[in-house]
């Protein structure tokens, strides 16, 4: 468990490293994925030769007796979701960081490109309740509050459901919003119906993390298995071959399952995992959705 002292140096290093990146390379590419829903009207001015009739403003223009035009713009604003699982299946991690910290850091990350892009941005903390909601907003006090709450949050519940979080949201969100679905999606509960009405609603990213020890078991011999979300525990002998590929092979059907499961909804997937870095994943990703909206 890092000190409060170390976890707000790390939101400053989270902050300068994603003001460099947002003013870099990351800036034109979060722009041309992440765009407004419509077009804002600007001004009008006079009609000149090559412009489109339908852009005559008539009132303007039978009041002055000449012909003028409206002038638009397009709306670059967005509204950015954070929507973070803090069950307790989420402080596991077996290198340097948990699933929740790398979580954690992520969603700071994502919350400062908003900001930095004058966008709106909203979290929303759940388990298998809805543990915080933060309505989307602009503003440095309001994302520092984000940040705090995405670091220091101790939630109520050990539990997952994600279909209540997406019913929650449904609800209250009525703008189109770029939602980033940040779990490690061990989740019982059938929430397939919930997530199809959010994604037709919504921008939904999806970004399941993974530890390794969660695709394969490590050598060790006996070891007591604990579920942190139920507290059930298994003894098992970790010596054995045919168990560890056995683990292996359910691991690697969990995650196509999951893979198919979001491909199917046609949203896009960024893995995570504890081990490397989330720069590069998250660079790729821009990178590649940009091309797509080009």
């Amino acid at each position: 468990m890092k000190t409060s002292q170390e976890i707000r140096k790390k939101i400053r290093r989270i902050e300068l490293r994603t003001r460099h990146l947002v003013q870099d390379s990351l800036a034109g590419q979060y722009q041309s994925v992440f765009k407004g829903q419509g077009m804002n009207f600007e001004e009008v001015r006079p009609y000149t030769p090559g412009d489109e009739i339908r852009s005559i403003d008539w009132n303007v223009t039978a009041r002055t007796g000449e012909p003028f035009i409206k002038k638009f713009t397009e709306e670059r604003e967005v509204t950015v979701m954070i929507l973070l699982d803090v069950s307790a299946s989420g402080n596991f991690g077996s290198v340097q960081e948990s699933k929740r910290e790398i979580a954690a850091e992520v969603g700071a990350l994502l919350a400062f490109s908003a900001i930095y892009n004058n966008d709106k941005v909203g979290l929303l903390l759940f388990s298998d309740q809805i543990e915080l909601f933060i309505p989307p907003k602009k503003g440095r006090v309001h994302n520092l509050r984000l940040i705090h709450e995405l670091f220091y949050f101790q939630s109520k519940s050990s539990k997952t459901n994600i279909e209540q979080a997406l019913n929650y949201l449904n609800k209250v969100l009525h703008r189109q919003t770029i939602l980033f679905l940040i779990s490690d999606f061990l989740d019982n509960n059938d929430f397939s119906k919930p997530l199809a009405v959010t994604a037709k609603r919504h921008d939904v990213i999806a970004l399941p993390i993974v530890d390794p020890v969660e695709e394969m078991l490590p050598d060790v011999g006996v070891i007591t298995l604990e579920d942190p979300e139920t507290g059930e525990q298994i003894e098992i002998n970790t010596s054995s071959a045919s168990l560890r590929e056995k683990y292996q092979q359910a691991a690697h059907r969990r995650s196509l399952d999951l893979k198919h499961f979001l491909a199917a909804r046609r949203i896009d997937t960024v893995p995570l995992r504890t081990e490397e870095d989330y720069l590069p994943t998250l660079r790729s990703f821009f990178a590649r959705r940009g091309k797509h909206y080009r």
